[in-house]
């Protein structure tokens, strides 16, 4: 496998986090149409492999894809706006993937989603 690298002007990085977060009270809201919306989804919760520049911080990457995808969901999905009162839960789980553990993580994803289709 190899190995792609980016760089901004003073950093290379090849740094990759599996980050997963879930809707508030861990409601099952996940589903068609919303899920739709999102390319890799659980009913209850969502899966992200993400790439991002390490001055960055995946911190704000999270912070902005949930914020983002909160606002165009309740605006495109009202029935989300009355059954939560914020789409996404404070909280989620992120770890490194390293280069060997992208196919593993990969794969591990899409076993998740076939066990709850």
């Amino acid at each position: 496998m190899s190995r792609s690298v980016e760089s901004n002007h003073n950093v290379v990085f090849d740094c990759k986090y599996h980050v997963v977060f879930c809707p508030k009270y861990r409601k099952k809201v996940l589903k068609e149409p919303v899920d739709i919306r999102l390319k890799e989804f659980m009913p209850d919760h969502v899966h992200l492999l993400i790439k991002c520049d390490p001055q960055f911080g995946i911190h704000r990457v999270v912070k902005h894809l949930k914020g983002y995808t909160s606002r165009v969901l309740r605006m495109e999905f009202r029935h989300l706006k009355s059954r939560l009162p914020s789409l996404w839960t404070n909280s989620y789980f992120v770890a490194t993937v390293g280069t060997v553990q992208l196919d593993v993580i990969k794969n591990y994803m899409e076993s998740q989603k076939e066990r709850n289709d």
